[in-house]
């Protein structure tokens, strides 16, 4: 585990930002159940902790894609911090919509990109990829070149992994489920019971309760 990892997964345990109900699971935009919530936008209700992830999104698209002429965020969630980032960067700023709008211009980005762009995507957090991967996708479409996709969290599934993989897209996240459970351990935010229960639902999320 990185320094920057085990510290954003603190700074999260700290807002109260990660549930835990296991006897209440909550449900995902999928169907899937889960026992493990990641509230991340939550985060833009703290100024320092929100500049912490705009600093260190910035950092990683400075260091790894310098070559970059604008920004993406997905729609919704990582609106704010790609336009935060974007700012930071001194750099364009696009968002992207899961469908186009049904009124004006009918958009499905939001923005002015143009082809042949070199955009690198923010998104606020990964559980399946499928919602992340359409907006590579929508950009692609537009004739852009995505040079990869920056996020303040993943819950690391093996099928977003495989579909990141696949899409040839590179993901680089602040920090990640194995992060935040180890924090979450020890200091007592959960109990070491816990963790069979939330190993088994992260191995088969799609089929968890059923």
């Amino acid at each position: 585990m990185s320094t920057v990892e085990k510290i954003f997964a603190e700074k999260l345990l700290r807002v109260k930002a990660i549930k835990l109900q296991p006897e209440q699971p909550f449900t995902w935009a999928s169907g899937w159940k889960s026992p493990f919530y990641c509230d991340n936008r939550k985060t833009l209700a703290f100024p320092a902790l929100r500049t912490f992830v705009k600093l260190q999104l910035s950092r990683i698209v400075a260091e790894l894609y310098p070559e970059a002429d604008a920004i993406a965020g997905v729609a919704t969630g990582a609106i704010a911090q790609g336009a935060l980032v974007a700012d930071e960067l001194a750099l364009p700023f696009a968002y992207v919509r899961s469908k186009p709008k049904d009124h004006g211009m009918a958009n499905l980005i939001e923005g002015d990109l143009q082809p042949g762009m070199k955009v690198v995507v923010v998104e606020d957090l990964i559980s399946t990829g499928g919602s992340s991967l359409k907006a590579v996708e929508a950009l692609r479409q537009h004739g852009c070149e995505v040079l990869g996709m920056v996020a303040a969290y993943t819950y690391g599934f093996p099928v977003a992994e495989e579909a990141f993989a696949a899409a040839g897209v590179t993901l680089t996240t602040l920090t990640n489920y194995e992060a935040v459970v180890e924090t979450a351990l020890q200091t007592g935010y959960i109990e070491q019971s816990h963790v069979p229960m939330l190993a088994a639902w992260r191995k088969d999320p799609a089929n968890w309760m059923k």
